[in-house]
């Protein structure tokens, strides 16, 4: 059987962008920060169910700020961070949480957009910056962490089989289990060349919707037979409840609406930094793309993007502010488009759809439960394979600069972050761990007291 190895531009190289791109990056980051400034659009899906008060005036900038900052600070420096460094693709987590807080911060428009162009500069200068000199330290932590690439790849493709057992049964998890190792096992012998849990990916997302769907449909067909047989319930007591739910989504989809120019220009920005395959929209697909697979990134960030849209749509239409990127859609769009303008014209077309088809999106979603309960087990199953990735592969990378003393290093913080009660988020813990223990190793060596393996 054919072997594949995982392996990544950025592998002992310097990162680099042309002036094409790092212009993209600041004008994005300026019109991201001046967005959230305004209350319009966040990147951080925790801190757009706070908004709403903030627009009433039952809260205050300082105060939504803080809880920006307080949800994003680990984000930022435990997986952002460290996942451009070793991809050398930049990355949401990076770019965009930190303008969220530097927008909600600002109280001047210009304000927000001037400190999103700061910020997007110094992510651009300072991280190639960054990498050139991590490369000429004793101990090469940036290249290491190139170790995480395969535990994310190969285990981000189970998250189909654990949403499924989660929201199905063991049975039907052993069988979306047993298809996609018979298809990643298919895909080595007869396409070496592709990245083998493509299609495993794709069939576990089919058998999960399409259980979804006929679990929908079976009890759709069920409330049918009972109201046939039984007398209906007045209109008035069914939908009274509702009716201040259903005020609350009409006023949040037309305050988006009313934003329509800017989200299409939010779209058109994000579409064309995709496109310049410097930049990837979830951890699996920042090392695809890092290792020129733009197909496959597009198919695995398009998944992601299934398990974010009921959440994105709901706290959208409640609280009148969307995301940074809507669905998230517009990423894995840009990844396949062969140049600028086609990315500028798609984003902006595809924001607008998105903003537009809100209010329909809502009710749709809101009839069919079990397709909206499964998003919310894709994400659940995403975050737990990538936490499990993301330690595993934090692990090796701390293996290969130290061997046993990099595991105590890395895996000792990662446990002393757990018992304080993980200040910093479990899901950037581990990158975290390695990027202070190749510190402390480059420590070490200039005191004499580590001597690293010769490269």
């Amino acid at each position: 059987m054919p072997r594949v190895v995982i392996t990544t531009a950025a592998a002992g190289a310097s990162v680099s962008f042309t002036l094409g791109q790092q212009l993209t990056v600041i004008v994005l980051c300026a019109l991201t920060a001046y967005a959230a400034q305004r209350a319009v659009a966040v990147f951080n899906d925790g801190v757009r169910p706070f908004l709403l008060d903030f627009v009433r005036g039952q809260s205050t900038r300082g105060a939504v700020a803080t809880v920006s900052f307080g949800l994003s600070a680990g984000f930022v420096f435990g997986l952002g961070a460290p996942l451009a460094l070793a991809t050398g693709v930049l990355n949401p987590w990076l770019l965009f949480l930190p303008t969220d807080v530097l927008g909600l911060l600002s109280p001047k428009r210009w304000l927000a957009a001037l400190s999103g162009a700061a910020w997007g500069s110094v992510v651009v200068f300072g991280l190639a910056g960054a990498n050139a000199l991590a490369h000429k330290l004793p101990v090469d932590f940036v290249t290491a962490m190139q170790q995480m690439a395969t535990p994310i790849l190969y285990l981000f493709t189970l998250f189909p089989v654990l949403a499924v057992t989660r929201q199905f049964g063991r049975l039907s998890g052993a069988v979306c289990g047993v298809i996609e190792l018979a298809l990643v096992v298919m895909s080595l012998k007869l396409w070496p060349k592709v990245f083998p849990g493509s299609v495993a990916m794709a069939a576990g997302v089919l058998l999960l919707t399409g259980l979804a769907l006929r679990r929908d449909l079976v009890h759709r067909r069920r409330a049918d037979r009972a109201r046939a047989v039984t007398e209906q319930e007045p209109r008035a007591d069914r939908t009274g409840d509702a009716a201040p739910m259903t005020d609350l989504f009409r006023a949040g989809a037309a305050r988006l609406r009313s934003h329509l120019p800017l989200f299409m220009l939010l779209g058109a920005g994000m579409c064309l930094l995709s496109s310049t395959h410097v930049y990837g929209g979830g951890e699996a697909g920042a090392f695809l793309i890092a290792k020129g697979d733009y197909g496959a990134a597009a198919q695995v960030d398009f998944y992601r993007a299934l398990g974010f849209i009921p959440v994105i749509a709901t706290t959208a239409l409640a609280s009148g502010a969307y995301g940074i990127v809507g669905f998230t859609l517009v990423q894995p769009i840009g990844y396949l488009l062969p140049g600028p303008w086609p990315a500028l014209i798609a984003g902006a077309a595809v924001l607008a759809a998105e903003v537009t088809a809100l209010s329909w999106a809502g009710r749709a979603l809101g009839g069919l439960p079990s397709v909206r309960d499964s998003s919310e087990h894709l994400r659940s199953a995403i975050a737990r394979t990538l936490h499990l990735a993301l330690l595993f592969g934090s692990l090796t990378a701390a293996n290969a600069m130290a061997g046993g003393l990099g595991i105590l290093l890395g895996g000792g913080l990662y446990l002393l972050n757990e018992a304080m009660g993980h200040p910093v988020t479990r899901m950037a813990a581990a990158p975290a761990a390695v990027i202070a223990a190749g510190i402390v190793l480059n420590v070490l060596c200039w005191l004499h007291l580590f001597a690293p393996a010769p490269r």
